[in-house]
């Protein structure tokens, strides 16, 4: 669990590469003992990732992006060790949940997930990308749509997914597998933040100010903040536990769609507060992440399918540790084992996540040149690390400029980073679905499923359209202030 901490933490080190990192060293121990080892790393790798999105608003995983949003506003008002340890009693509440109601219902969500094909599975993320667009764009709406629809450009960079077809390379090889999200992450989030804190730096200031966060944890407001959106952590972990017992559909996809919903389900005055530091917007992506990671092992402990590329990775690591996913796993009672681990390692995130807020929480104090110089160099590595490639470390400085660049133009960078996760998804669902059904689209609206989720789908845009509206035609006078 330290090494995820430490994994999660850093820029580009995703949980996924925790877990990959971690499975080696398991192979020489009891499966129980290899079995606990990774499950601790999955947990505590996705938490520890809003650690630098909090401070650095740098996302540590992928899975921490929605997070940023709101957890980096409220650093910088000084709340940083109170939104970290909001944020890890939300993760571990959701864990918690998550895991019991994996231990009630996995058999069930499990076939509920099979009932999902291509075009259920396009539908479910155009609906993620909708959200996402409508909540993360605040008052630029257009500028958000755009962004998204750049970030599904920049998705299709490579080859086809189906025909393989070279797509926007320009004779550049490195492209062939695309635009790597990882470094495009840390670029627009992180160089980005970089680029316009050297921009600003007063050679006086020695120290990091606007992220320095000299407050305490304020361990009793906290928890009467906690209490307070106990309704918000209820369906956010819902939210977290359906989508991430969706194979392929992971805690990123979980966490926009429970900060999705949090802002819908908000009242209006709260709604345009979304993105300027609330702690609906904190505690809603971060109960629904573990949630959802609890969530991801119920296709592959029942049916053997990965429900992220965590479990994917667990599946392969299954036969060296001799054990068999299927009904079986829950009649001999090595399921049973799995559960007992995962609750213990909801229980040890809160010191562990503790020791991560603390130590980063130090390394925030230090000067600002030591600062931004140390985001550099992990940006870099982490960068690097994910395919050993110089190129993606040009992808990240590329991308660090985008982010400036649109930035100043007010164009939020949210959907972007959306567009690129759920851009592939959506085209691949999409073209799988027109090539099973042989063209008829109409096949697109044949299962409840699929009614369902465009039903949501066209809700949710005409609700934006129809605030956007309101909220145009209302006084400046009459809108509510921070």
């Amino acid at each position: 669990m330290t090494f995820g901490i430490f994994v999660g933490s850093t820029p580009g080190l995703t949980a996924t590469m925790a877990v990959a990192l971690v499975i080696p060293l398991s192979y020489n121990l009891p499966k129980e003992a290899a079995l606990a080892m990774v499950i601790g790393v999955s947990f505590t790798a996705i938490f520890a990732g809003d650690i630098p999105a909090t401070f650095l608003r740098i996302p540590g995983t992928p899975a921490s992006a929605a997070a940023t949003l709101d957890a980096h506003q409220l650093a910088k008002k000084g709340k940083g060790k109170q939104t970290l340890l909001i944020n890890l009693l939300c993760s571990a509440i959701g864990g918690v949940l998550g895991v019991l109601i994996l231990m009630t219902t996995a058999p069930q969500l499990a076939k509920l997930a099979l009932l999902f094909s291509s075009f259920e599975y396009f539908w479910l993320c155009l609906l993620g990308l909708t959200l996402g667009v409508t909540v993360s764009s605040g008052n630029y709406k257009l500028s958000g749509t755009l962004a998204a629809f750049l970030g599904v450009l920049l998705a299709s960079v490579g080859n086809d997914v189906t025909t393989f077809q070279e797509r926007y390379m320009f004779g550049v090889s490195e492209l062939s597998t695309g635009l790597s999200f990882i470094p495009a992450m840390i670029g627009l989030f992180g160089v980005s933040e970089v680029i316009r804190a050297v921009y600003r730096y007063n050679p006086r200031d020695k120290t990091t100010s606007s992220l320095q966060d000299n407050s305490s944890f304020e361990v009793k407001d906290s928890l009467k903040i906690i209490a307070a959106n106990t309704p918000t952590i209820a369906q956010s972990v819902v939210t977290g536990t359906v989508i991430g017992g969706l194979p392929g559909a992971g805690a990123d996809i979980a966490a926009w769609g429970a900060y999705g919903i949090a802002h819908k389900t908000s009242k209006r005055a709260e709604q345009l507060k979304f993105g300027q530091g609330i702690w609906k917007g904190v505690i809603a992506p971060t109960s629904a992440n573990n949630a959802a990671v609890a969530a991801a092992w119920i296709p592959a402990l029942v049916f053997g399918v990965p429900g992220d590329a965590v479990t994917a990775i667990v599946l392969g690591a299954f036969l060296t540790y001799d054990i068999t996913p299927g009904p079986e796993l829950f009649s001999n009672g090595g399921a049973d084992f799995i559960f007992a681990i995962a609750m213990i390692t909801q229980l040890l995130l809160i010191p562990a996540g503790l020791a991560g807020i603390l130590l980063f929480g130090k390394f925030m104090k230090l000067p600002r040149e030591v600062v931004l110089s140390s985001v550099v160099i992990f940006s870099v590595v982490g960068a690097y690390a994910m395919n050993n490639n110089q190129f993606d470390v040009w992808i990240m400085f590329g991308f660090g400029l985008l982010g400036v660049f649109l930035e100043s133009r007010k164009v939020p960078l949210a959907p972007l980073i959306l567009g690129m996760i759920l851009g592939p998804k959506v085209e691949m669902y999409f073209r799988q679905g027109m090539i099973a059904s042989q063209g008829d689209f109409s096949s697109a609206f044949q299962s409840t499923i699929d009614l369902v989720l465009f039903s949501s789908l066209v809700i949710c845009i005409l609700l934006s359209i129809a605030m956007t509206l309101r909220r145009s035609t209302t006084p400046l006078s009459l809108l509510p202030t921070e």
